[in-house]
């Protein structure tokens, strides 16, 4: 019989992007060769591990990483971002899901995003920006360090509009107060890709539709085996129910029932603060306690 060999990932770059959101990037040489814009990741830190489904923030087939972006809200990713340059994780799944279409004939092309939504959609906007479309972007948080990958969202924008809860970048407000602007004043717009917590999602969508203008999402449900088997990541579609990990992350935003993701979401949120809690009180400020 033959043993099984455990291949491990080792991480190649840490970067501590603000209090609560940590980067990665990770050598894992196959998945960055076929990753496309809006895909995403499995991955599990040891081998008994929680699977953790993160989208693509960046890649580099040369370098053969991948890079992910995660905010530490649970034991999983608290245990995560304990690691450091030059450890290892067991497992790095990918690239799953779709990628995204733009409208034939669009060609001035909006970004909506917030918080770690914005690592999630800044490769779709760099592909865009790289094919020749012309690409702005909006992008909000609840104060200016929360407003990550500036520098590289202006490198791949003709325009970036910022807008945050407290006023400490761009317009005071939400994104949606700048996207209102924007669509009253550029009639150019033609597609919009938003990305980042569900409510904010939902009222970039219910604003575009107004306007009439196409609009994707990238959604972020829970996830379990990420193959279409155990149904976790189930949301609604134009009626249908419709599996995040085959189907999407991208959908038609003008279709998804938002309501319903948010109940999803909310499902396990006792379960996941005892979690954290019994994680927090049995390894405190510790290494990753395997």
């Amino acid at each position: 019989m033959r043993k099984r060999v455990l291949r491990m990932y080792r991480i190649v770059r840490k970067e501590v992007l603000n209090p609560a959101v940590k980067l990665m990037d990770i050598e894992a040489p196959r998945v960055a060769k076929s990753a496309k814009p809006g895909q995403f990741v499995i991955l599990r830190i040891y081998e008994k591990g929680e699977r953790i489904p993160l989208t693509i923030a960046d890649y580099d087939p040369g370098k053969g990483t991948v890079t992910i972006v995660f905010q530490e809200v649970g034991k999983s990713t608290k245990l995560l971002g304990t690691l450091n340059e030059g450890d290892y994780i067991a497992d790095f799944v990918g690239p799953l899901g779709n990628t995204m279409e733009v409208p034939k004939g669009a060609k001035k092309i909006l970004g909506v995003g917030g918080g770690v939504g914005i690592p999630a959609l800044y490769p779709k906007l760099k592909m865009l920006h790289q094919e020749g479309y012309r690409v702005e972007a909006i992008l909000g948080g609840r104060s200016e360090e929360y407003v990550i990958f500036r520098k590289e969202m202006e490198a791949v924008c003709d325009k970036v509009y910022y807008a945050t809860d407290d006023g400490t970048l761009g317009k005071k407000g939400f994104v949606t107060d700048v996207l209102k602007d924007v669509l009253e004043n550029d009639k150019e717009v033609d597609f919009v890709i938003t990305v980042g917590p569900v409510i904010m999602m939902k009222n970039v969508c219910k604003m575009t539709k107004e306007y009439n203008i196409p609009t994707i999402v990238s959604m972020n449900p829970l996830m379990v085996d990420g193959t279409g088997m155990c149904g976790a990541c189930r949301i609604e579609v134009g009626g249908e129910t419709k599996f995040v990990c085959m189907d999407g992350p991208i959908f038609d935003g003008h279709l998804v029932n938002f309501d319903l993701a948010m109940t999803r979401l909310n499902m396990f949120k006792k379960q996941e603060k005892i979690s954290l809690e019994l994680y927090e009180k049995e390894h405190g400020g510790g290494h990753h306690g395997r």
